[in-house]
């Protein structure tokens, strides 16, 4: 094996578990503990943060450094990388002209069954029919928000209304939120936190927050209701304590299944016969779920409950009145 086999060799096992005794990799290596403690002094030169570990055998582990080093990937690692570069627009995090130029030059250095495999897998981000175009976003105050979340510090923030100037002066006294995740949904970022003016749990549109400094003092996390942000999360944009729509309800349309099921959005779709179909939907209000089903133009009768039967009588005299005051 050549040195810079072995050193590569050497780097990708260091980067697979914390800690290595310095006579395994000798083993894994097949060489001398002499030659690992050189290889691991070359490494170093080359800016890798490799620390020695007390114990036995002693050993060495991976740590980070002040620089960035190369990086070495395996082939899946390298496919992945290179992916979730192309779908970065769908997310929304205005770094797309950095995440261009970093697939570039992975794709430069990838040997050419790699690059081959990268060619076939081009990608382009389309946004689904009535999603919301993504929010300019500042990098930096994303990053700021990450560090506050880990760091557990209050934040301290002004919060203007959306279209407000950047430039323009701070609005009243500052938001103060301990943060708890940051999250991202359908092209939009927001943070969530527990806002100690309201004491209440709030979702803050990442777009509108202007940091302050510095930040608050530490705090101890609250544990967000029912335990799993996802979840919570999922229920606030829907109006909801769980995540689940408020108000569900099913008719049969006179429609076939493959004709409904691109449209249902989160709704399941049964087929009754071949020109019929049910169709189990939810929303946040009853009159909502009634007019989001009059999207599909066609005959239809409610199975239940009697709240959404109600309410297509209430849209329907609603659409009635509406149609009179526009006759001339």
């Amino acid at each position: 094996m050549t040195t810079t086999a072995r050193l590569l060799a050497l780097l990708s096992l260091l980067q697979t578990r914390r800690d290595w005794p310095g006579s395994l990799l000798a083993v894994r290596l097949g060489t001398s503990d002499r030659t690992v403690r050189r290889d691991i002094e070359r490494l170093r030169e080359m800016g890798y943060a490799i620390q020695a570990t007390m114990g036995p055998d002693g050993g060495y582990r991976l740590g980070p450094g002040d620089d960035l080093p190369p990086l070495l990937f395996d082939d899946d690692q390298t496919v992945a990388v290179a992916l979730a570069l192309q779908t970065l627009p769908a997310i929304g995090a205005g770094i797309e002209e950095a995440a261009s130029r970093a697939l570039g030059t992975i794709r430069q250095v990838m040997p050419e069954r790699l690059r081959r495999r990268l060619d076939a897998l081009k990608v382009t981000t389309v946004r689904g029919a009535g999603d919301a175009a993504p929010m300019p976003l500042s990098l930096d105050v994303l990053v700021t928000l990450a560090q506050a979340t880990r760091a557990q510090e209050v934040l301290r923030f002004d919060y203007p209304p959306r279209g407000a100037v950047d430039d323009g002066p701070a609005f009243g006294p500052a938001r103060r939120c301990e943060p708890v995740r940051v999250v991202a949904s359908n092209g939009r970022w927001y943070l969530l936190g527990w806002d100690l003016d309201r004491e209440d749990w709030r979702l803050y549109s990442v777009d509108r927050v202007r940091p302050r400094t510095p930040n608050g003092p530490r705090f101890t996390p609250r544990a967000v209701p029912g335990g799993d942000v996802e979840e919570f999360v999922s229920a606030r944009f829907k109006g909801s304590d769980v995540n689940e729509w408020p108000c569900r309800g099913t008719v049969i349309l006179d429609l076939p299944a493959h004709e409904v099921l691109p449209f249902a959005g989160d709704g399941t779709v049964t087929a009754v016969d071949e020109g019929h179909c049910a169709l189990e939907s939810g929303s946040w209000s009853w009159g909502a779920l009634a007019a989001s089903f009059g999207r599909f133009e066609a005959a239809m009768h409610v199975v239940g409950p009697p709240e959404l039967a109600a309410a297509f009588e209430t849209v329907a005299e609603r659409y009635r009145a509406t149609t009179v005051s526009a006759a001339p």
